[in-house]
This record gives structure tokens, C-alpha cells and sequence, in this order.
């Protein structure tokens, strides 16, 4: 049964008095006038049971009642009695004759609050009467609590609802908008339709995308992922892959810090979409001719150190008016709308809202300062924390050499771990290089150019296990080193990344049509960086296994069904036929093979060793081995004789050789 109590303590107390006698009525209101009149207590007056519970159920809720036992047609016990069953929350004080303590005793066991016995003690009574309402205070705030937990079950069940709900059909829009995105490539003869097409899924898409971050911000489901690490190298790896589109409208974009290193906790995924969103926001509403600032500082407080990040424009600005509104989801503002209604851009409301978030889920906070007409200055404070344990792969702090390491692209730019697999990277930008560089120089032998032409011979010096490129590059761009690498038989197998800020389709396309193996956008993730590069070197392994094992087949390998591998397979028979054109020459060794193929030694060493895993020396005796192995299961020639057919001078070096590699002596093959 719902309970409905008076608010007690921000209103009069009403108080429903049960007496069939009227001098008592008359004694209550004069004896309690003060309180009546200062709006405490309201009474109202029965002269029986039976007229209490008409009183009851024909008027407002009361907060307690006041009831002699004696009374005619109905009893205060039977009235008692009554009230438990219709208001069992009600509070009911006993009025008793002096000495009638059974009925007392029947009272309180029947539920009766407290007891008053005649004649009144009317200072007593306004005690009791206190004291019962602190009681009904008391349950009032039970009941509130109650129920506002009731709510908030309810709340936190629709919230979740509503998250599962969106959740769902976000994850939903996906694969309509891919096929929506798909289908436009297939439409003939209207460029500017498809480009349209595809670039309204796009937009949909990355709003997509928002919504389910925030979700995840909603439901809690977010977590960080922090890292030690220098933020101002990061910021300005950053801040590089916005130069291309700031430059493409006239805009200058600036970096500025008072510090060059500053070490501290940071997720940079959450930074990348942070900063992204306020400088793509400063980018799309400054004028051509504008200038756009990011401030790198570090402020020392009371309360400790902190990162401040701000981003200044000089362009339309945020009315006053709307400022406090800026980061609340769905908002836009006048420029926003007025940028949509131009097609310049569609904003959403969603972007600041999300930026907001994250930066206070990082624990810091935003502001804004704007002034119609004359600009927008966003600021961030983040608490420097070191906490996370410290990036050796990225923290520059941590890694003086790669202060104090030459100029990219001058003699000596070459960073060798102490084994691993080499790395080529051409890169220009050289805080790119240089963050490259920390990522990976714990696990890579790097070497690094700045120019596309340089980074082609030394590519073709070197023979790297994989390439990363830049595509705006001078000399010769990322796709031109990956047609020129790719149709070279001596550089054709090696993995190529292109790493660019150019994010469009038609870009991606067009690098991967020129034979790269990868195409990342700036900003790039790191993890997904080292993935990458131990996918591609896993496949690179698995070739050279293919190839190793074929080496050691007595028959001969047919050609690979995987169009990717026939240049490879076509160089591999190039070798081989050269080799077994004069196996039996005990002096044709690598030398000489280098001179018939074109190649310098090391070149061939190091795309024989890509290929099957072995140095040439190796392959040159496995293709011995395999050849004397068909000579002696195919011909009646015994060992020596088989051993110096393939060019061994010493048979006895050559059944130690044929055991090692086969798992059973030469004579055993003789039948």
C-alpha cells in the first residue's frame, strides 16, 4: 500500500484531534495558539471514530492523529484497529483517562506511536506532538530515498536502453554505409555525383563513429590507456598532419612551446581526437590568409604541474551569447549552421561535446575564450602525472641520441638496434622522422632519407625487410618509389608502408594500385603501426619458409598459384637456372653468380635471405645438394661421382653436407 505523507518540515503539521468531548477541542486551540498561529500546526476536529475516517478519506493526507479512547459509535482502539489497515504508516497518539492503563497497553500493542494521559499536560502533549513528527520527518526521508532509488533503477535501466539502443543501430549503419560507399565506385560517368555520394557516407559514417564513442563514455566502458611519454614531440607530430589542409586554404599553422620536452602521462588516442577536432574546428572557420596557434606550456600551480594546451584562431569567432553552450551535444552555433547551409562542412554538435568529455576523463578540463569576428582561443590544463610506466620505444626524454642524432638524411642518419629486422624509412618532416624513429627503434635496424630519390638507392643499397614512405616527398613521391621498388626484381619483395596525411580514397587507391603493401593516415597509431609491421614481416617469413622448403624438395617447385609471388618466383628461377648451368664448376660460387644475374653481393644476399631465409653461400649448396640427391635417385652414377658432378671436390665433405640436410646419408637414396 502507497504511503503519502505531508512535507512537514516546510509546512503546517496537520493533525486530525478524535474527542467527543468540545471543551478538549476548545483547551487545544487555545492552550497551542501560538504554534497554530506562527503556521506549525493545523488542526481539524472529529467527535468520533466514524468521523475520523470519513475526515480521512474525504480530506488531504494527515501527519498524525490525536485520539481519546473512550468516544461513542467507534472507539479509539477500533478507530486504532482501522487506520493500521487503511494508513498502517500513520502515526497515532493515545489520549487516555488517568489510570486506564490496560487500554494503554492494548493500544501500544496495537500500534498506538505514544500515549497521553488525561488530565493534559498541554507542555508535555506539544513535546509528544514534536516528537511524532521528527518520527514522520524521519519516514517522509525514508520514503523520498526509496523512491528516488526507485527512480534511479529506473533511470539507469533506461540509460541503458537508450545506449544498447544506439549502440545497436550505429554498429548497424555500418554495413549500409558500405555498401552505399562501395556502390558509388561502380557509378558510370558522373564523377561529381560519386564524389558526392561518397563523401556524405563518409561524413556519416565518422558521425557514426562519435556516437559510439560517446556511448561508451556513457556507459562507462571508456578506459585509458596512458602512457609516459614527452607530449611535446607528440603534439608536434601532431600538429604536422594538419599542415597540408591548413596550407590548402591559405592558412599558416603555428607550434609554440616554452618547453621541448615535457614528460608525463597521456592517452594519445584521446589526445589525437582532442587536438583533431580543434584544429580541423580552427581550420574550418578561418579565413584564407588566417592564423591559427598552438601554445605548448607548462604552468606550475599550487595544486601541482600541469600541461596547457591552447588552440587560437583568428577567425569568425562565437557569439557571447553562445559560449556556454558550445560544448553541450547537438548545439551549433550560428557559424556552425551558416557553415552547413554552405555545404563548407556539417557540424553535428557532437565533436566539442566529445572533446570536452575525454579531456575531463583524462582529469583536465576546457575553456574558451571568443569574440565575434575576432577569433577563438580554446585552452586545456592536463595534470602532469608520472605515474604509467615510461615508453622506452617513444620517450624522448628517456633517449638523448635521438636529441642529439644527426639531421635526417645527412650521412650517419642510420639508428641500428642490435639485431631485428632493417627498416627504411623516407620521411621529410623531420619531427615525423623523429617520432618514427622512437617508436620503432627498439625493435628495427633503422635507416632514414628525407628525399624520394635518395630513398630508392638507398632501398636498392640496402635491400630492407620493409619501407616506410611519406607520399608528398621531394624528388620522387611515395607512389613513384613504390612503382619504381616494386618493378625491380632486386627490391620487388619488400613490404612498403605509405604514411600520409592525404586520407581520401582516390589517395589510398592510387597508392595501393603502385603495389604498397599498407597505407596509414597522419595521424597514426602506433600500436596499429607495430601490427602492421609484424603482419607484413609474418607473411615475408612465411614466403621465405615456402621457398626454403622447396629448395630442399626433390622435385622440381612448381610456380605459385598467388599472383603476388611471380616476380619473385620468376627471379628465384633466374637463379637457379644461371646456378645450374655450371653446378658442376667447383670454382662458379657467389662471385660469379652476382656477375650473371647484374647484382652486387650484397643486394643478392639480402633478397636471397628475404626470400628463403638462407645467405646465398646456403643456397648455392642446397641447390648442390638437391641437384646430386635427383642425379643419384635418377641415374646409375654412384656417390663421389654424384658429389663431383654438382661441383663438391671432396666427396666425403659432401655425405657429412647431404646428412645434415636430408636426415640420411647419400647412399641410402642408391636403391
Amino acid at each position: 500500500m502507497k504511503m503519502s505523507l505531508q512535507k512537514v518540515n516546510c509546512m503546517s503539521a496537520r493533525i486530525l484531534v478524535v474527542d467527543d468531548e468540545p471543551q478538549f477541542e476548545r483547551l487545544i486551540v487555545r492552550r497551542l495558539r501560538k504554534p497554530v498561529r506562527e503556521g506549525q500546526y493545523h488542526f481539524v476536529f472529529a467527535a468520533d471514530g466514524v468521523e475520523a475516517l470519513e475526515k480521512i478519506d474525504s480530506e488531504e493526507e494527515f501527519d498524525m492523529v490525536l485520539a481519546d479512547i473512550n468516544m461513542p459509535r467507534m472507539d479509539g482502539l477500533t478507530l486504532l484497529a482501522k487506520l493500521k489497515e487503511k494508513r498502517p504508516l500513520l502515526k497515532v497518539v493515545i489520549v487516555s483517562a488517568y489510570g486506564d492503563m490496560k487500554n494503554i497497553r492494548t493500544a501500544m500493542n496495537r500500534g498506538a506511536f505514544d500515549f497521553v494521559i488525561k488530565p493534559i499536560d498541554f507542555a508535555d502533549l506539544e513535546i509528544t506532538i514534536e516528537k511524532t513528527l521528527d518520527e514522520v520527518r524521519l519516514l517522509q526521508q525514508i520514503e523520498k530515498t526509496k523512491e528516488l532509488s526507485v527512480q534511479n533503477a529506473r533511470l539507469e535501466e533506461l540509460n541503458r536502453l537508450k545506449t544498447q539502443f544506439f549502440t545497436n543501430i550505429s554498429h548497424e549503419f555500418r554495413t549500409p554505409l558500405t555498401i552505399v560507399t562501395g556502390m558509388a565506385d561502380q557509378i558510370e560517368g558522373n564523377d561529381k555525383a560519386r564524389r558526392l555520394i561518397r563523401r556524405n557516407a563518409e561524413d556519416l559514417l565518422q558521425l557514426v563513429n562519435r556516437i559510439l564513442e560517446l556511448q561508451k563514455l556513457d556507459a562507462g566502458h571508456m578506459q585509458l590507456e596512458l602512457v609516459q611519454d614527452n607530449v611535446v614531440k607528440y603534439m608536434e607530430y601532431l600538429i604536422e598532419s594538419y599542415h597540408s589542409l591548413a596550407a590548402s586554404r591559405n592558412i599558416q599553422l603555428h607550434t609554440l612551446s616554452n618547453e621541448s620536452v615535457i614528460l608525463m602521462d597521456y592517452d594519445a588516442e584521446k589526445i589525437k581526437h582532442i587536438i583533431g577536432n580543434l584544429l580541423s574546428n580552427a581550420i574550418k572557420f578561418t579565413s584564407e590568409g588566417g592564423h591559427i596557434y598552438l601554445q605548448i606550456n607548462k604552468q606550475f600551480r599550487e595544486d601541482g604541474q600541469f600541461l596547457q594546451l591552447s588552440v587560437k584562431d583568428t577567425g569568425v569567432g562565437i557569439a557571447e551569447d553562445e559560449l556556454p553552450h558550445i560544448f553541450n551535444r547537438f548545439y551549433q552555433t550560428k557559424a556552425q549552421s551558416e557553415s552547413f547551409r554552405t555545404r563548407q562542412g556539417q557540424g553535428t554538435g557532437i565533436g566539442l561535446a566529445l572533446t570536452k568529455e575525454l579531456t575531463e576523463l583524462m582529469g583536465g578540463s576546457i575553456r574558451v575564450e571568443s569574440q565575434e569576428g575576432k577569433g577563438s582561443r580554446f585552452e586545456l590544463n592536463f595534470p602532469i602525472r608520472n605515474e604509467a610506466v615510461l615508453q622506452q620505444a617513444t620517450s624522448y626524454a628517456a633517449l638523448p641520441s635521438l636529441v642529439e642524432a644527426p639531421e635526417v638524411g645527412q650521412e650517419g642518419g642510420a639508428r641500428l638496434a642490435s639485431d631485428g629486422p632493417s627498416l627504411l624509412i623516407i620521411e621529410d618532416n623531420p619531427d615525423v622522422a623523429e617520432y618514427l624513429s622512437a617508436c620503432l627503434q627498439d625493435a628495427y635496424q633503422l635507416s632514414i632519407v628525407a628525399d624520394g630519390q635518395e630513398g630508392i638507392d638507398k632501398a636498392l643499397e640496402l635491400i630492407p625487410d620493409i619501407i616506410i614512405s611519406d607520399v608528398m616527398l621531394p624528388s620522387k613521391d611515395g607512389f613513384e618509389i613504390c612503382a619504381t621498388l616494386k618493378n625491380d626484381e632486386r627490391s620487388s619483395h619488400i613490404p612498403i608502408i605509405l604514411l600520409t596525411a592525404k586520407a581520401d580514397m582516390d589517395s589510398r587507391i592510387g597508392g595501393l594500385s603502385q603495389g604498397a603493401d599498407a597505407y596509414l593516415t597522419k595521424p597514426f597509431n602506433e600500436k596499429e603501426l607495430r601490427i602492421i609491421l609484424r603482419n607484413l614481416l609474418a607473411v615475408r617469413k612465411k614466403m621465405h619458409e615456402r621457398y626454403a622448403a622447396e629448395l630442399k624438395a626433390a622435385d622440381r617447385p612448381a610456380p605459385s598459384a598467388d599472383p603476388s609471388l611471380a616476380r619473385e618466383d620468376a627471379f628465384l628461377q633466374k637463379v637457379r637456372l644461371t646456378l645450374e648451368a655450371r653446378l658442376s664448376d667447383p670454382d662458379f660460387g657467389i662471385p660469379q653468380l652476382c656477375r650473371a644475374i647484374q647484382m652486387s653481393r650484397s643486394q643478392l644476399h639480402n633478397k636471397l635471405k628475404a626470400l628463403t631465409g638462407v645467405s646465398t653461400s646456403i643456397f648455392i649448396r642446397n641447390l648442390r645438394l638437391k641437384k646430386a640427391r635427383q642425379l643419384l635417385e635418377n641415374s646409375d652414377l654412384n656417390v663421389s661421382e654424384a658429389a663431383y658432378d654438382v661441383g663438391f671436390k671432396d666427396p666425403n665433405y659432401f655425405s657429412r653436407l647431404f646428412l645434415e640436410a636430408y636426415g640420411f646419408s647419400p647412399s641410402k637414396v642408391r636403391k
